[in-house]
């Protein structure tokens, strides 16, 4: 009863504060094995994972990093280090390609609501194959996964430039070269190898009586119920106020929550209990990178949604991202245009006048010369740039720096009081012996 009359409150400052959610408990999670959650957290930093064995799970999406990497774009195998100081490496194992994309925040995807994943929502809830998921796999993605988080785990493994490696350097490589599936029982294998591995395995999960029936799906569902574990995080200054706190919100927050359900019209696409319509909208960021490209796609562009669904209507479009934590997961935007808060929330706010100040050195870039020459092409191919801009979802709103202020203030007020306190952490040490990034 607090909580309907403080929010009925609320109400009289504006009509779409209707649209505030109720608050979120456990009951709206997955329930995750800990025992299967703790191989998890091994094998999310183990690099055994990786065709050349030198790249985690953990490396993009590192604990110390607010399960990110605090770049625009990521730097996968053959990178050096975590984080802003990551390294693109030298010599032979030098990159290939920056990731085309922006790591993606892990906050809160055990949620039950979830059904769509990745910028372009190319693995989402189907039976379009028959295996309950529509993912670049199609039919030859294995059944038994728990859930859509877990299906997701096995796709970064097979991908070239993320963690497979590049074709004739190793086994994986070259599997994924003949069929994306063929790479799965090799990473199995070489985990239930592991004795420790694989005697967690047995007793973790009630059907394997053996290492030697660990597959690939076990694996998935060991790295699903750490990520949706350790990454669940509502106890952010909001979710207190959704629970009934009036006073949680500090008055710029309280501003900013306003603007947001209201005259900023966040709440168009940033709706629901995980701050997300899950849906796709194209925003006109500024485009740089190489691009997740088509096949035949003769320039480095990434449109988007169209990719996966190969319908005109979905170019430049990608996944609305849920915003609990958000202030710990930047940069922002599909390519991490932005390093700020305050950047992407004008972004949005003025995505042409943003658009057009924004420079190459705003991206957080760490330093590749070979592959300078294509991180910025695209933006000099003037009718490439002018069809991004016409496919623009949102249209400019007028606010005064000091409600761009609130809102900024808004998203902090999102942040989770233990978000930086995650219950199992980065492991020290991991059963294949390789290094812990």
């Amino acid at each position: 009863m607090k909580r309907a009359l403080h929010i009925l409150a609320f109400l009289c400052a504006g009509p779409a504060v209707a649209e505030v959610p109720p608050p979120l408990s456990p009951a709206d999670f997955h329930a995750f094995d800990p025992d299967q959650a703790r191989i998890g957290q091994l094998l999310f930093y183990d690099k055994i994972l990786s065709g050349n064995r030198n790249i985690a799970c953990g490396t993009c999406h590192h604990h110390d990093h607010a399960g990110g990497d605090g770049l625009s774009l990521g730097i996968g195998e053959g990178g050096v280090g975590v984080g802003p100081e990551r390294t693109a490496g030298t010599g032979a194992n030098r990159i290939r390609k920056r990731i085309p994309r922006n790591a993606p925040a892990l906050w809160n995807l055990g949620h039950k609501d979830i059904r769509v994943l990745f910028h372009d929502g190319r693995l989402e809830v189907s039976e379009l194959y028959g295996n309950g998921f529509n993912s670049p796999a199609q039919e030859w993605l294995p059944t038994g996964f728990d859930h859509i988080l877990a299906a997701q785990a096995v796709l970064p493994l097979v991908a070239q430039f993320e963690m497979a490696g590049n074709p004739k350097e190793n086994e994986i490589a070259g599997a994924v070269h003949d069929r994306i599936d063929a790479a799965w029982p090799i990473l199995a294998k070489r985990v239930r190898t592991i004795p420790e591995y694989g005697a967690m395995f047995v007793d973790a999960f009630d059907h394997v009586e053996t290492p030697e029936q660990v597959t690939i799906v076990e694996i998935a569902n060991a790295l699903a119920a750490f990520i949706g574990t350790e990454w669940a995080n509502y106890d952010s200054p909001f979710d207190a106020y959704l629970a009934g706190d009036t006073g949680a919100l500090d008055p710029a927050a309280a501003r900013g929550m306003a603007l947001f359900y209201g005259a900023a019209g966040c709440v168009t696409c940033h709706s629901g209990p995980l701050l997300s319509d899950q849906k796709f909208h194209a925003l006109g960021l500024p485009a740089f990178g190489p691009g997740r490209t088509r096949q035949w796609d003769p320039i480095p562009r990434d449109m988007g949604r169209v990719g996966e669904s190969n319908r005109l209507e979905d170019a430049y479009r990608f996944r609305t991202p849920p915003l609990r934590n958000v202030a710990l997961t930047g940069p922002y935007g599909h390519n991490g245009a932005y390093r700020t808060l305050e950047g992407i929330v004008r972004h949005h706010l003025d995505p042409g006048g943003m658009g057009a100040a924004w420079r190459p050195q705003d991206a957080q870039l760490p330093e590749a010369p070979w592959l300078a020459e294509i991180d910025f092409v695209i933006r000099s191919d003037r009718a490439e740039m002018a069809r991004q801009a016409a496919a623009r979802d949102i249209a400019p709103v007028a606010l005064d720096d000091a409600q761009v202020a609130d809102l900024v203030a808004f998203l902090h007020a999102l942040t989770g009081r233990t978000a930086e306190a995650r219950p199992l952490g980065r492991p020290e040490t991991v059963p294949s012996g390789l290094p812990v990034d």
